[in-house]
């Protein structure tokens, strides 16, 4: 049996074809159409047909009613809020076709046979064009009343949304403007280079962004008390990254003015995987 898996972000759609096992049979990524429903699902047709495979496994940024196969809100893709996705897909291609969300889909791959296998309470953190969020309860994807528990992109503090300050976009930004460069001049692997040369201003805008994502995780945690937090996305891969945010996130419980035990800090056994692995099991179920 093959599985057509794709991971919906907002710059690009990551694909691979995938056997029952979560083996990548092939793989491959298009960039993200943002001109409207027509030319997304037309593009997503596509390379779904041209897979040949028995079905189809989605991981979509948003929130995701996976009971009626509805795209409630899509995040940067807004174009296809309210979308019938499941109906679309099934109809163009002749195939069964799931969904789940992206953050939810990591946390699935995780939950199952990755970074929080081993424990009953955690939380995935999913660090893309915003932060993608949620929940592990009782070994178990917790998805709340609407589909939208863990949606941390949409918390709020001084009336900014933390997807839009704390998503890799706002890192580079940040860069970009202290160097004053064009934004599009600056690609993740642009800046990461310059931290491992230990460009000043690279540096310090890594502690920036890791503070602002560590005191985060400490207001979850404190909600919550979840076991371990495992972070992914493609930043996930530098370790520069996760030792800065576990460095500021020990400051954070180090500045609290009552002694908790510290959660853990991970990176996602997966890495950019992780939603193309949950999306399959979502199938699979």
């Amino acid at each position: 049996m093959k599985i057509f898996a794709a991971d919906v972000g907002g710059t690009f759609i990551k694909y691979a074809v995938m056997n029952e096992r979560a083996e990548i049979l092939s793989r491959g990524k298009i960039p993200t159409p943002r001109t409207g429903r027509e030319d997304f699902f037309a593009a997503l047709t596509e390379i779904c047909k041209t897979a040949g495979a028995d079905g189809i496994a989605l991981s979509l940024p948003g929130i995701i009613d996976v009971k009626r196969g509805i795209w409630v809100t899509s995040g940067a893709l807004r174009f296809n809020d309210g979308v019938p996705v499941v109906a679309e897909l099934e109809k163009n291609c002749g195939v069964r076709v799931t969904v789940e969300n992206d953050a939810k889909s990591a946390a699935l791959a995780e939950a199952r046979i990755g970074s929080l296998a081993d424990v009953a309470d955690g939380f995935v953190m999913v660090f893309g064009t915003g932060v993608g969020g949620a929940f592990i309860k009782n070994h178990e994807l917790h998805r709340g009343a609407h589909f939208s528990a863990g949606e941390i992109s949409f918390t709020r503090e001084g009336g900014e949304y933390f997807g839009e300050t704390c998503g890799v976009p706002a890192l580079l930004k940040d860069f970009a403007q202290i160097k004053n460069l064009p934004a599009e001049e600056v690609t993740g692997e642009k800046f990461f280079a310059a931290v491992a040369e230990n460009e000043k201003d690279a540096l310090a805008c890594l502690d920036r962004f890791t503070r602002r994502a560590a005191e985060k995780i400490f207001n979850v945690q404190m909600l919550f008390d979840v076991e371990r937090f495992a972070i992914g996305g493609g930043i996930s891969a530098q370790e520069s990254f996760i030792a800065a945010l576990r460095e500021n996130l020990a400051k954070v419980y180090a500045e609290c003015i009552v002694s908790f035990e510290p959660v853990k800090i991970v990176p996602c056994k997966f890495r950019n995987d992780a939603n193309l692995i949950g999306a399959l099991f979502t199938w699979l179920k």
